[in-house]
């Protein structure tokens, strides 16, 4: 393939590219922030159903819960200051993710990912160690604090780094990560629950461990060609991109696409601003409709509550802990069929199957719960209707591992042209984190009143966005980032913001 070629299907340029020892090894400590991610996903729902650290710091919620039992199982949980710990660590990450922006346009793709590591080091320490909530309430905006920096920087790194024909899949190496973290929590959690006492304090203390690897590893590794080329470092990002590409390649055609890049970005004074203006439209819609929707696929129920969940509708505490280690292993395994599939066959495809087959997951878990004795909460399932439950969960949790789970990483991570990239990505990880807060916080109430409608009403959320994905959603496999871009220009809709014109090498970013 030559240097700088046109693709075969004249969408863009191809810049040669192997998928080299040092690609590898700096896509997978970048990776271990979603470790991190993953990990305090899955800590958080399982240690609020641990009795020994309710009775710490939650003991009103322990009572409401014998007395529910007896009522309503679906409002066993609801308790705003008990989603509060749950959620806060949200509500500091949409915070940290502008401020994120501006120091990964500043100092670097690294650096932010540094300073995310030790600031989450720092809330595992606190929490970990905590003797009244509102240390608790610190520790976990601590984290937020370090999961907002490494959200907006890592998923961004991988992706520039990647050679464009594997770019998906090592972005999905981030949700990869996310979803191993999870899959340890659960079992942490599973482990320490037996232990009681102050087993809590294990579980949110082991998360001290991925952020000492990712500070660590972080001083040693390079930062992007494109992050070192926007500040003007032109040698430096040669060396970097040489190093990543490989000793015999070359890189000069690639080279001279970043330095258009680079240049746009010099230019560009007010890179939020900018987001504003006609040609952006695509992005701007998409860095806020997928992290939106992809949080109203309903995933914050497996995600932070199916312990909860599990418990609520009949499962002993220690068997909805091991269902929820269930789930991760099957959103792991999926995970895998993503990587495999999102370079071969496009994202598109993905999207919108994993979109009919949560609709068909959430739609049949209301069904049982609907059918069952279970339906007023007020008596626990069968086991057969238990295990009908947690196979459809399952169903869900694997269509969402291989579309939204993975699939929202890779597109805003590849959609922003150089000279708003850091500002794109710090509204999407914001979106992100701003919806996760609300349907956190709101989800135990919304539980307790919806009962078993609360999954007709994902169902409803779901079919909204793959319609959306179907109709907006331009295919980007296998395009340069430099090339991105291209495609609105191409689309049915969006041509009519972006023109071909807009897009040239030499064309100015706007001020």
């Amino acid at each position: 393939m030559a240097v700088g070629a046109v693709a075969p299907s004249g969408r863009g340029r191809e810049f040669d590219g192997k998928i080299t020892f040092a690609v590898c090894m700096t896509c997978v400590v970048a990776a271990t922030g979603g470790l991190i991610f993953g990990y305090d996903i899955g800590i958080a729902g399982g240690v609020t159903t641990m009795e020994p650290f309710l009775q710490s710091f939650f003991p009103f919620v322990l009572k409401q819960m014998s007395m529910s039992k007896a009522r309503d199982g679906y409002c066993m949980f609801n308790s705003q200051s008990l989603t509060a710990f749950t959620s806060s660590i949200f509500i500091a990450g949409l915070a940290a993710s502008f401020g994120a922006g501006k120091v990964t346009g500043a100092f670097g793709r690294r650096a932010s990912m540094l300073f995310g590591g030790i600031a989450f080091l720092l809330g595992s320490f606190v929490s970990a160690g905590a003797i009244h909530i509102a240390m608790l309430i610190v520790g976990r905006l601590l984290l937020g604090l370090g999961v907002g920096f490494i959200n907006q920087s890592a998923p961004v790194y991988i992706s520039e780094m990647a050679p464009s024909q594997w770019r998906g899949a090592f972005v999905m190496g981030f949700q990869l990560c996310v979803t191993i973290g999870v899959i340890v929590a659960s079992v942490v959690n599973y482990y320490v629950a037996q232990l009681r006492s102050a087993g809590w304090r294990l579980s949110l203390g082991i998360g001290a461990v991925p952020a000492a690897i990712l500070v660590t590893c972080s001083l040693f590794i390079l930062d992007t060609a494109s992050s070192l080329m926007q500040r003007g470092r032109v040698q430096d990002a040669r060396t970097a991109l040489q190093r990543v590409r490989g000793p015999d390649v070359d890189i000069d055609a690639e080279i001279q696409a970043l330095a258009e890049e680079g240049k746009k970005f010099q230019a560009t004074e007010k890179p939020f601003r900018n987001m504003l203006a006609r040609r952006y439209r695509p992005q701007l819609v998409m860095s806020i409709a997928i992290p939106f929707f992809q949080q109203l696929s309903g995933v914050n129920i497996i995600a932070f509550y199916s312990p909860v969940l599990l418990q609520s509708v009949g499962l002993e505490n220690g068997s909805a802990l091991l269902g929820a280690v269930v789930l991760g292993l099957v959103s792991l395994v999926a995970v895998f069929i993503s990587s495999y599939a999102v370079d071969r066959y496009g994202r598109r495809i993905l999207f919108i199957e994993g979109g009919l087959q949560m609709m068909f997951s959430y739609a049949a878990i209301a069904c049982v719960l609907g059918l069952s004795t279970a339906r007023s909460g007020t008596s626990a399932l069968t086991k057969n209707q238990a295990a009908l439950v947690l196979i459809f969960m399952c169903s869900f949790s694997a269509s969402f591992g291989w579309s939204w789970g993975t699939l929202s990483w890779v597109i805003p991570s590849e959609i922003f042209p150089l000279e708003i990239r850091p500002a794109g990505q710090s509204i999407s990880v914001a979106v992100n984190f701003g919806t996760t807060f609300i349907l956190a916080q709101l989800f135990l109430a919304m539980l307790c009143n919806f009962k078993y409608w609360i999954f007709v009403f994902y169902v409803v959320w779901i079919m909204i966005m793959t319609i959306f994905i179907a109709a907006f959603l331009p295919e980007t496999k296998g395009l340069p980032l430099e090339d991105v871009d291209k495609v609105w220009a191409q689309h049915w809709y969006w041509k009519r913001f972006v023109t071909p014109q807009q897009l040239g090498p030499s064309d100015p970013a706007m001020k």
